[in-house]
This record gives C-alpha cells, structure tokens and sequence, in this order.
C-alpha cells in the first residue's frame, strides 16, 4: 500500500471533477482518470443511467476508453485515480486490465454510510483491496484521501 502524494491529489480532485460532471449531467455522482506513465490523461463518467446500462461506472468505462487509446503495456504502466473507491466489478476490471496502481477518495465504507443513510439503494461491500488481493499479480492501492470533498459530490444525490 502506498502513499497519497500530492501530485495524487491533483488527479484525485480532477476525478472528483469528473463526478461532479457524470452528476450534472444526470448519472451518478462518480468519476475517475487514468494518468500514463507519459502523463497522457483519460477520463472516464459514470454512464450508468444516461446509457441505462448498471455496468457504466465509472471505473469500468475508463478501462474500456483507456484499452482503446493506450497498448497493453502503456497500460501496466498507469495509475488510476477514482472518486470513490472502485466496487467489485470495477476492480475486477481494473485487474483485468493490469493496471498496477489504483488511488481513491471516497472509501466504500464512506460511500456505504451515505447511500445507506438516505436510501433503499443496494451498496456491495467488498473492498477493492480484498478483491485484488485475491489476484494472481499485485495492485498497489492508495486511499482514502480527501474523503470530505469527494463525499460532498453525493450531498443531496441519494435521498
């Protein structure tokens, strides 16, 4: 497990950003980016009501766009920053994909509290960490940081 840099935080508040967007937009309040080792950025929104498709997080968007713009090992070569923790899925993608490293804001624990609070809408609790540890090649996972800002994009979303 590494640490949050400074330089983390930047991405970080800029897939903070991005949720904010996928929010104003109409879709869930979550984003992130991919940053190349070249420092190429992609981003990716949650897709998951304007396309009505319950597999358009974020996360998962991101790896699909990045797989079509970087090769295999431009790929195990980038960092992945999301707004919030990535969900089961999205860390399985983010596997798949042999992303090496992945950074987040909010925590699930974090996104579970919120959602839980205000509404009947089904949160998975199964931290990336242990889905990634269940791998066969490691991802170095940082995070939580900024908890506060990122939740602030789910203020009022939920309820």
């Amino acid at each position: 497990m590494s640490e949050v840099t400074a330089q983390d935080e930047r991405y970080l508040r800029d897939a903070i950003a991005a949720a904010r967007e996928a929010r104003s937009r109409g879709d869930h309040p979550f984003g992130a980016v991919l940053v190349a080792a070249d420092g190429r950025v992609i981003r990716g929104l949650n897709s998951v009501v304007t396309e009505g498709d319950p597999t358009g997080h974020a996360e998962s968007n991101l790896v699909r766009l990045a797989a079509r713009e970087l090769t295999a090992d431009e790929l195990r070569e980038s960092t992945l920053y999301t707004s919030t923790e990535p969900c089961a899925m999205c860390a399985g993608a983010i596997y798949w994909a042999r992303i090496p490293r992945v950074v987040f804001a909010l925590s699930e624990q974090g996104l579970i509290e919120i959602v839980s609070s205000v509404s009947d809408e089904p949160v998975l609790d199964l931290p990336s960490r242990e889905v990634f540890a269940r791998g066969g090649t490691g991802v170095d996972v940082a995070g939580p940081a900024l908890e506060a800002e990122a939740a602030a994009v789910h203020d009022g979303f939920w309820g």
